[in-house]
């Protein structure tokens, strides 16, 4: 983990209640978590952003040679 911040956020109250039963932690885990699952969700999005963009210099007919 980088370097820390302390932060004050207002959330609604029976949101924050929900994500915590689900997590089943407290306050500043069940924020850290769901920072987390942004971040995850923006990576996803980078890299389906990059489909067919990349040229991992791999033949398709080459790799199914392989298989044969």
């Amino acid at each position: 983990m980088g370097v820390l911040r302390k932060i004050t956020v207002e959330v609604d109250a029976a949101l924050l209640e929900s994500a915590q039963k689900f997590t089943g932690e407290g306050i500043t885990e069940t924020v850290r978590k769901a920072l987390e699952e942004i971040n995850r969700k923006a990576a996803y999005a980078a890299a389906i952003a990059l489909r067919g963009k990349v040229d991992l210099g791999i033949d398709w007919k080459q790799l199914k040679e392989d298989r044969e």
